[in-house]
């Protein structure tokens, strides 16, 4: 009955701290593909093969149901993936849809005309990749009018993020919010398009201002796998056991992994 979960490095182990802790009894099965991170800074079809090739390893652990707990990834590949790859009883879905829920205020099976929502002026920070997509704002203009998104690429942050040098990490964030308030000074609301950006939630919001309502997705993600998973009991996979992969070196992912979730992890070679 496991559920995979897949990143390009740490960041989705927020997203698996959340659903981990919203659906207690469910394993899951945690594949870093850190060998190839970042992703923020490869073109679409790398992007593309290095995620089918980690969604491929989880389902020979018995996960049909894979989260791309990576934003990169849901936007660079999973529509490509979903229109000729994934077999028909395996579902693989991305980070994007709770978040444009929320913002939206409408559920992603909603087909009505676009409306206008409360939100006007949004700030999306996002790796280079995620950016250069535009699959974000894709989404959002399927659902809603009228709404401003000014996208700045937070080059540098994930790696500061994965190296442990969270000075250095803050600096970036503050360096990069300074940037997007260049382009859009009064932002209502601003997108961590990143699963690592919730560990620095805290500089983002104080360099955006308490006026600003900042939305990331680890929450939003547990409970839309929850709701998921209500309706389609069927697609809880045949694994059983919690595990945590990584395409890198095991003892120092196991390390950083550690200190992510301040609490011992350990990764085994993919």
């Amino acid at each position: 009955m496991a559920v995979g979960v897949f990143d390009s490095g740490l960041g989705g182990l927020t997203v698996l701290d959340a659903v981990q802790k919203k659906l207690p009894e469910v394993p899951f099965v945690y594949f870093a593909d850190s060998a190839h991170a970042p992703y923020g800074v490869r073109n679409a079809d790398d992007i593309y093969n290095l995620t089918t090739a980690a969604v491929s390893r989880l389902w020979d652990e018995g996960c049909d149901l894979v989260i791309l707990a990576c934003n990169t990834a849901s936007a660079a590949a999973l529509r490509r993936m979903q229109e000729s790859w994934i077999p028909r009883d395996k579902r693989v879905l991305g980070v994007f849809v709770p978040l444009i829920e929320a913002l939206t205020e409408r559920k992603w099976g909603d087909n009505s005309p676009p409306r206008e929502v409360a939100i006007k002026h949004v700030a999306l920070f996002a790796t280079p990749a995620t950016v250069a997509s535009r699959a974000f704002q894709r989404e959002l203009a399927f659902r809603a009018i009228g709404v401003d998104v000014e996208a700045q690429a937070c080059g540098g942050v994930v790696d500061a993020i994965e190296d442990g040098d969270m000075i250095l990490a803050e600096a970036l964030v503050r360096s990069h919010v300074d940037a997007l308030k260049r382009k859009m000074p009064e932002p209502e609301a601003a997108i961590l398009g990143c699963t690592h950006y919730p560990i620095m939630a805290d500089a983002f919001q104080e360099a955006l201002g308490p006026e600003v309502a900042v939305y990331s997705q680890a929450n939003l993600v547990a409970e839309s796998l929850a709701d998921y998973l209500d309706r389609h009991p069927g697609m809880l996979g045949a694994g059983t056991e919690t595990k945590y992969l990584t395409t890198g070196n095991p003892v120092k992912v196991s390390t950083g992994a550690t200190r992510f979730l301040r609490r011992q992890v350990t990764f085994e070679q993919a």
